[in-house]
């Protein structure tokens, strides 16, 4: 029986704002954008790590289908060599306080290249502040994990003049038809709460194309920070090319402790579809299951919307369904604490 808790309807609610966190996001972002963002564009590094991180790879698949500038996200504290004064570094932290970030921002400023932080504080903002480096300030009552939509619409919001058309009016449609679609998403009889029940207590392997490999991500520590259970995620058809020996290879018993979920959007290939159907085929074979989620929309930026709002409903649902209380995550606490012991 599904349990519900403060922390777990704290979270519902939060999902319910990602509309308008989007919307504001990105109108901050195009406010400092006006300022520090010419018309010519640069190679830019998103750089973040965990649910900030998440933010500069959907960002990433934006630019990458829709515009030519090489966008790349680095998820540690080392820039690639390739980084230089011509270059844009978005420094994505929500508390302010990721040692990786912190390093790279460092390492950003020796090199001279441009640079644009976002972040709710600490050493982050500080840094910001001390070198005049524009600064996005972020919500800071809000879990990291819930500030995906603002952090995305910030960095979309900034860069706006390098696409070929502002996104303006599409950020506003958007944000319109999430609006309207929530309901139905949270419904007690809504698809993340049937995906919720038809995946139980089996493992994930949550799958999808290019385009779709950060939403997967997104779903897989989603599960794992509200749920507080091991998923996992991987990109097709990559994935085929491999894992398939091994789902060929799994037994019923086994077969029925684990779940495939195929995330789908208006662009995804025939083929890969068709590859998504093979392995369904053959995990309903051995009594596992398989999961198609088909996002319905040819706008890969709604998809990516749509997909964070029911991929975090349903790892919602799971974490009713476990008893636990999505909000915390101490041992994220102890882990940064320990590294700060180690760093002295």
């Amino acid at each position: 029986m599904a349990v519900r808790t403060p922390g777990l309807e704290r979270m519902r609610a939060l999902i319910a704002q990602l509309p308008d966190q989007f919307a504001n996001g990105y109108r901050d972002g195009g406010e400092i954008g006006r300022g520090v963002i010419g018309p010519r564009p640069r190679p830019t590094y998103a750089i973040g790590l965990g649910g900030s991180g998440i933010s500069g790879d959907l960002a990433r698949v934006i630019f990458d289908r829709e515009t030519k500038v090489p966008f790349s996200v680095v998820r540690g504290p080392s820039i690639p060599l390739a980084a230089d004064r011509d270059c844009l570094a978005i420094l994505l932290s929500h508390s302010g306080k990721t040692w990786e970030v912190l390093q790279a921002y460092d390492e950003a400023r020796r090199r001279g290249m441009r640079m644009v932080a976002i972040t709710s504080g600490g050493g982050l903002a500080e840094r910001a502040e001390r070198d005049g480096t524009p600064l996005i300030v972020v919500n800071p009552d809000l879990p990291p994990r819930s500030a995906a939509g603002l952090v995305l619409g910030s960095v979309l919001g900034l860069l706006d003049p390098w696409f070929p058309e502002s996104n303006e009016a599409r950020v506003g449609r958007i944000t319109d038809r999430l609006r309207s679609r929530h309901a139905t998403h949270a419904a007690r009889n809504g698809l993340p709460v049937r995906l919720a029940a038809r995946l139980g207590r089996r493992f994930p392997f949550i799958y999808g194309d290019a385009s779709l490999l950060p939403l997967a991500r997104r779903w897989a520590t989603q599960v794992e920070e509200n749920a507080k259970r091991l998923a996992t995620f991987d990109e097709v058809p990559e994935a085929y090319h491999n894992a398939i020996v091994g789902w060929d290879r799994v037994g019923s018993t086994d077969a029925r402790r684990l779940a495939t979920i195929f995330l789908e959007w208006g662009g995804t290939h025939p083929l890969v579809r068709s590859s998504n159907h093979f392995v369904e085929l053959l995990l309903n074979r051995k009594g596992g299951l398989a999961v198609r989620v088909p996002l319905d929309t040819s706008d890969l930026l709604e998809a990516l919307l749509e997909g964070i709002v029911i991929g975090d409903l349903m790892s919602l649902e799971l974490a009713a369904r476990e008893r636990v209380d999505p909000v915390p995550v101490e041992i994220i606490t102890r882990y940064k604490a320990y590294l700060t012991d180690a760093a002295k």
